[in-house]
């Protein structure tokens, strides 16, 4: 951020949606693994620099949610990046533990179109119940 790196001129850039939201890709710095797709709004991004880690918006939830609170699985952000029409973020973080997927991957994309049908490519490195309890 070499140009203007007061955060409130920084945050203002990005576009927001109409539910004042954008979609956040994150991805391991180290592999360049995309690990999943997430939601920011402006309270989320701003955590997220202040911290220096995840910090999404749910929108199932309806909260904030620190990648890793429950699992420890947090995610350092090394990188934060805006995409070419402000309305996209990359995040490049080192995740902690391997384990960016609360099902228990390296990442949420594990599935592959194969002839038709959607396939589970990528292996399970812990047993969610190990990591979340009985949910």
């Amino acid at each position: 951020m070499n140009e203007d790196t007061s955060l409130a001129s920084w945050d203002g850039q990005v576009r927001w949606d109409a539910q004042g939201l954008a979609p956040v890709v994150t991805q391991d710095v180290h592999s360049g693994q995309v690990l999943t797709l997430a939601w920011m709004n402006r309270a989320a991004l701003r955590e997220t620099v202040a911290r220096g880690e995840a910090v999404y918006w749910s929108r199932s939830r309806q909260c904030l949610w620190h990648k890793g609170e429950q699992s420890g699985h947090v995610q350092q952000v090394i990188e934060l990046r805006l995409d070419c029409d402000a309305d996209a973020i990359l995040l490049r973080v080192e995740q902690r533990g391997g384990i960016a997927c609360h099902t228990g991957r390296a990442g949420c994309f594990f599935r592959k179109l194969e002839d038709g049908r959607w396939v589970s490519t990528d292996p399970v490195l812990k047993d969610p119940k190990l990591i979340y309890g009985d949910a």
